[in-house]
């Protein structure tokens, strides 16, 4: 639907854009009370009181906001009801629109604000509308961002009659149950598959058809350990798009890499030392352990200790077996005043590993369970993307769940 033409048929134009005839146009302040946070010295500590909310607190839940997603109970104070939205409004975390819903009356410090429905505003409806318009855009914009009482009570807000409310509030919470339903089951896949690294990797449990005795190898003896490097800054002919050249922060949970935030050029590539495709990554200065690898040829710098693997090396094996060795390198680190493991040390590094035909099958079995979160985290995803949509429409009435009502 075009905002910019002519309202259609059963439409018309508003402040906010282009809505359905039979919704009403009201002042949000129209419709709630609202409540700030207090100073927690007005309140009193107990192991068993009333939780008591901070804007740290606003991201530990999807959508409800419970006693169980706090540490602070308090006896007394000024309390905000339950079924109320509540929000921040002050400082940085304004932008981050984080909007929940208070399960039980509760407490909530001075960077808080909840709004309470009145007669004619579900709750539900209140919350998906606040998180669709986005409050962060009608802050002050001073030093110190803030939303006010000015700032709500006068704020255009598009109102569907109560049935439609709870339709478009149901369609959305079924998709939020949908979303929660998969980020229980990737962290459940996700803690299978570490328990699955755990066993294999050990020579705890085995494989079908493989047994005898584990070797005992260096790492050096795996593949050949490479300390990366990092050409001139102050040459531009070594910069450019066609190498990914990675560092730590790039490395970033995945297990294959194809790209990184700064690229090399040919020359760029010739000034420190090419890495082929199916290197190791294993970075060896402060953050030690986070390991991928490089799908493609480039460098890395030097925090990385890279390793390709030889002809007795599964590059797959050497990632999942880096990876639940953390602990091994962290306790091999060198004790500065940050931690590194030196080229030379990590070669000397030693690890039990099976024959190559075991190493191939672990990670064969340890890659399928990642193929699987992969795929669980794309239909999440995809998931995600059809709410925004749905968002788009329903709080809009460009599509609708009742029929619409008609003047009698």
């Amino acid at each position: 639907m075009d905002d910019s033409a002519a309202a259609p048929p059963g439409y018309k134009r508003t402040e906010v854009g282009v809505i359905p005839e039979d919704w009403g146009m009201w002042l949000l302040g129209s419709f709630v009370s609202i409540t700030s946070g207090a100073s927690p010295s007005l309140f009193r500590f107990s192991a068993n009181g009333t939780p008591y909310f901070k804007v740290e607190q606003l991201g530990n839940a999807e959508k409800y906001l419970g006693s169980g997603d706090t540490p602070y109970l308090f006896e007394l104070g000024p309390t905000v009801s339950g079924e109320s939205v509540v929000f921040a409004k002050r400082g940085a975390a304004i932008a981050l629109n984080k909007v929940r819903i208070l399960r039980q009356a509760s407490f909530m410090d001075t960077n808080l604000m909840a709004l309470t429905p009145q007669a004619g505003l579900e709750c539900e409806y209140l919350y998906y509308a606040l998180t669709q318009i986005g409050l962060w855009r009608f802050a002050d914009t001073t030093s110190i961002p803030q939303i006010n009482n000015k700032h709500i009570k006068p704020l255009a807000f598009p109102l569907p009659s109560v049935p439609e409310q709870r339709a478009i509030a149901k369609a959305l919470s079924d998709v939020d149950e949908l979303l929660g339903a998969l980020e229980a089951l990737i962290a459940k896949k996700r803690a299978i598959k570490q328990a699955a690294m755990q066993q294999l990797l050990t020579g705890r449990t085995r494989l079908p058809g493989f047994s005898g005795e584990w070797e005992v190898k260096r790492v050096l003896e795996l593949g050949d350990v490479v300390t990366g490097g990092t050409p001139r800054t102050d040459v531009s002919e070594y910069w450019g798009d066609t190498y990914p050249w990675v560092t730590p922060t790039d490395i970033s949970g995945g297990r294959d890499m194809f790209s990184s935030e700064r690229w090399l050029t040919q020359a760029g590539l010739d000034a420190v030392r090419e890495l082929p495709p199916n290197t190791v990554l294993v970075t060896c200065i402060a953050s030690i352990g986070k390991n991928a690898i490089l799908k493609t040829s480039g460098a890395c710098n030097q925090q990385i200790n890279a390793v390709v693997p030889n002809e007795t090396s599964d590059a797959v094996f050497l990632y999942y077996l880096f990876e639940a060795s953390k602990q091994y390198l962290l306790a091999n680190a060198g004790v500065t005043a940050t931690s590194i493991i030196s080229k030379a040390a990590f070669s000397k590094l030693m690890l039990r590993v099976p024959l190559l035909d075991e190493r191939t099958a672990i990670a064969t079995v340890l890659a399928d369970m990642d193929a699987e979160v992969a795929a669980l985290e794309r239909r999440r995803d995809k998931t995600r993307a059809i709410k925004q949509g749905m968002m788009q429409q329903l709080l809009t009435g460009r599509v609708r769940l009742v029929e619409p009502e008609v003047a009698g």
